[in-house]
């Protein structure tokens, strides 16, 4: 099986980045399944419903999130009624939060994939144990037995914290990734039990940017340590950045994987496949 997550969305460059290049990636790289973090799609902080529309039009077949999840208030009610937007799995059970943290989805080829979004807690909004949480659902729903594919959204600010539950999840999982600090890392590789793991995907944003902020403000803060505005989102063409993962029809478990880079300031990487079959 093939498939592809891509990291943060920022504003409406990340989103005109996915519409351009993503349906052609999938025709390419032969994806059946595609899943992108969109804590960010909207004007840069959270999501809508129509910005969400947006990315599913493009060929998104699941939306995480992250600590921007709910930046726009309707997406309090909107992931109730839309299965594929999946918001951090480690909520407190006590704060009732909408939605769901891990979905079972089945692609046009009868395969299922389980989605998990977790929030790590090392500087960011202090959720419950994301580690305890993750390993109730791969408990519950078994790769190769339930899941033919299972891909972990870390949401983190820290790469410890990352690559420790890469290494949690490793022979459980096909892929864990980080998300949130929206820099792509180049360690993009299969673990030892055999799980794809990249510490950070990157964003789908303009480059020319300060994490695909517009420059301007975070130079004020950090220079000056006052504030002058809102951060917004930069305006300039889209980089997409993400993870391509081929994985063991009979295990689940990867055995390739790849970054991907198209458009934009970035180095172009996009991985060469035989697009005849789509394992």
């Amino acid at each position: 099986m093939r498939f592809a997550f891509f990291g943060d969305v920022v504003g409406r460059s990340g989103r005109d980045g996915l519409t351009e290049h993503l349906p052609g990636l999938r025709r390419r790289l032969g994806l059946e399944f595609v899943i992108v973090n969109a804590e960010n799609a909207a004007a840069g902080f959270g999501i809508t419903e129509s910005t969400a529309r947006e990315l599913f039009d493009a060929g998104a077949d699941c939306l995480t999130l992250g600590n921007h999840s709910w930046d726009q208030k309707e997406a309090l009610t909107y992931i109730v009624r839309e299965p594929r937007l999946i918001r951090p799995l480690n909520y407190p059970v006590l704060s009732d939060a909408p939605g769901r943290g891990a979905q079972l989805f089945e692609t046009e080829a009868g395969r299922r994939v389980l989605v998990i979004n977790l929030l790590g807690r090392v500087y960011m909004d202090p959720l419950d144990d994301p580690f305890g949480a993750v390993d109730r659902e791969l408990e519950a729903c078994p790769l190769g037995a339930v899941a033919d594919a299972i891909v972990v959204d870390m949401h983190a600010e820290v790469s410890s914290e990352k690559m420790a539950m890469g290494h949690f999840c490793d022979g459980r999982a096909s892929l864990v990734v980080g998300t949130h600090t929206h820099v792509p890392t180049a360690d993009a590789q299969i673990l030892p039990g055999g799980t794809a793991y990249q510490t950070d995907a990157g964003a789908c944003a303009d480059y020319d940017s300060v994490i695909g902020n517009q420059k301007e403000e975070p130079l004020r803060r950090f220079t000056t340590r006052i504030s002058g505005g809102r951060f917004k989102p930069a305006e300039g063409p889209a980089t997409v950045c993400g993870v391509f993962v081929e994985t063991d029809p009979a295990t689940g478990l990867a055995r390739r994987v790849e970054p991907i880079r198209v458009g934009g300031r970035l180095s172009a990487h996009v991985p060469e496949v035989e697009t005849a079959r789509a394992l």
